[in-house]
């Protein structure tokens, strides 16, 4: 008997140190140009060559600007690197989608919606939320710069196999509750070291009931509690979405496939390290109030008191209440904000453009409210127009950007100011995350909506 993360693992091992990490063979290697300028030094230093260029992909997303793309990138440190990246791939011959081009995006947006990613694969990036593709059925999780030479070099990662762990939703999620709350409740009940050494598959009614682009928001959170990375066996929602997509497979290959594919799930009787359940029922929208992601309560709840933090916890509970600017018990309901960000590699994709959209529809965006709509790639900003969602957004006061990692982190030029507060559907919330001194206040696609429209944190 063995759980989906077994037969993957155990399908592309290709040696095993005694008592040390096991060889695995990746089967998609992505690169952005952030964790990669060293790791092809490496190579050219030692004479290398990409052992298989067929299997590894760039794109430019974490310096990128949002607006101006036809232009020179305008910060010198962010041009450099994005130049680097192209100059890399053009010397290792290797596939790169760079400013402007159509498949360009977020390297977690383009690896699904360009059929690169799929189930039964060995993923890796260097980048930790690389877990996001493993809703696909997929074994997928961030490397390091010397491990990204490495999987250049020999198409192999030396890795220690990580303990198992399933997490079940039962049930089903109540209205206006999506997989960015599952995830934020998840977390704060498992705290952010909860999943430590783990690798989590994913199960039960509600999450067989998410779609593609949720089950990619679930798994993007995962690195957040600890874990290796996240997890959902395929089943036919994943097979419709992956269907005529350009890289997946056609005709009898695709036949071919799909049977391998219905054959990753966990066998009955498969053995987990640990086993948790949650009553998808009981979650809300969610928030957090503090600068860790698993610092979150429903949107209408209170922030814990002092008598509910441990007592080896208070001090840092203290100080990242300090640099949010609100106090223990405290609501957070009708507290103003200033910033709006609508993306990122959590919920950069045309789902969540199309929540944020039919919310905002016949409203208008509140005065004090900056708000940064930005896709994931140019095929989401493309179907963005194509629905309309654009006019819907103009209508209401809002500007769509072009693609990239924009506010998620502060390496391109949309920071948030030191002081103000930013309801964010990105991933991390940690202290300066959005710009030295900002206040990430961490959401999904309809709570951002709400506070959009009313210029401060709103049940929707």
């Amino acid at each position: 008997m063995k759980t989906l993360f077994d037969k993957i693992w155990d399908a592309h091992v290709v040696t095993t140190v005694k008592d040390g990490p096991t060889q695995l063979y990746i089967d998609r290697h992505f690169c952005h140009e952030v964790t990669s300028p060293q790791a092809f030094s490496g190579l050219r230093a030692r004479g290398l060559k990409v052992l298989r260029p067929e299997r590894t992909t760039l794109t430019a997303d974490h310096n990128i600007p949002t607006m101006g793309q036809d232009k020179p990138i305008r910060d010198d440190t962010s041009r450099f690197q994005v130049e680097t990246l192209e100059k890399n791939a053009r010397d290792f011959g290797l596939t790169y989608y760079g400013l402007n081009h159509p498949k360009n995006g977020i390297v977690h947006v383009i690896g699904p919606e360009n059929g690169y990613t799929q189930p039964g694969m060995t993923i890796v990036c260097g980048d930790s939320h690389t877990s996001t593709h493993g809703a696909f059925g997929a074994i997928a999780f961030g490397i390091g710069t010397s491990e990204v030479e490495m999987v250049l070099a020999s198409q192999c990662v030396l890795q220690s196999r990580p303990k198992t762990m399933r997490i079940h939703f039962e049930g089903r999620l109540a209205e206006n509750v999506g997989a960015k709350d599952m995830a934020l409740y998840m977390i704060s009940k498992m705290t952010t070291g909860g999943a430590t050494g783990y690798f989590v598959e994913y199960a039960g009614e509600a999450v067989r009931n998410l779609t593609m682009e949720q089950r990619m928001t679930l798994c993007n959170l995962s690195i957040e509690m600890g874990a290796r990375g996240g997890m959902v066996a395929p089943d036919e929602t994943t097979f419709a979405y992956l269907k005529g997509r350009e890289f997946a497979p056609k005709g009898e290959r695709w036949e071919e496939a799909l049977a391998y594919w219905k054959t990753l799930k966990s066998d009955d009787g498969a053995r987990f390290d640990k086993e948790i359940t949650f009553n998808a029922a009981e979650i809300r929208p969610m928030i957090t109030y503090g600068t860790n992601p698993g610092m979150a309560i429903p949107v209408d709840g209170s922030i814990p008191t002092l008598d509910e933090i441990e007592e080896a916890g208070r001090g840092s509970f203290r100080r990242s209440l300090h640099y949010m600017g609100f106090a223990p018990g405290e609501k957070l309901v009708g507290k103003p904000i200033d910033y709006v960000f609508l993306g990122s590699c959590t919920n950069g994709r045309i789902e969540d453009f199309q929540v944020f959209a039919n919310y905002v529809k016949g409203k208008r965006k509140a005065d004090n409210v900056t708000a940064w709509l930005v896709p994931g790639s140019w095929q989401v900003r493309e179907q963005i127009e194509e629905e309309g969602l654009d006019e819907i957004l103009r209508e209401a006061g809002f500007e769509l950007r072009q693609p990239g990692c924009s506010a998620c982190l502060a390496m391109n030029e949309d920071k948030v100011p030191a002081g103000k507060y930013a309801v964010s559907t990105s991933n991390r919330n940690f202290e300066g995350r959005q710009g030295p001194g900002s206040r990430t206040i961490l959401a999904g696609p309809l709570v951002a909506a709400a506070a959009a429209v009313s210029g401060k944190i709103t049940v929707p």
